[in-house]
């Protein structure tokens, strides 16, 4: 079994920890997960270069600041 269900109840178990890292999940955890389809065009590419731009950071959520960032990388100003 794995090691969360053989652990007594309380018990805190750090997945950080390199010996408690398991199997690394099939699907990344993202903001704009499987949601481009419905999307226009300009959304979509703004949404994949949210994705690219969390990858690339390292980053689940992304600030204000960062998000203005990648719109402005894209080209648009006020």
């Amino acid at each position: 079994m794995s090691q969360t269900l053989d652990a007594p109840v309380g018990t805190f178990i750090d997945r950080r920890h390199p010996e408690n890292a398991g199997v690394v999940p099939a699907v990344e955890r993202r903001q704009f997960a499987n949601s481009h389809e419905g999307l226009s065009p300009e959304a979509q590419e703004l949404a994949l270069a949210i994705d690219s731009y969390k990858l690339r950071h390292r980053r689940r959520f992304i600030t204000y600041e960062e998000m203005l960032a990648v719109i402005r990388s894209l080209g648009y100003h006020k």
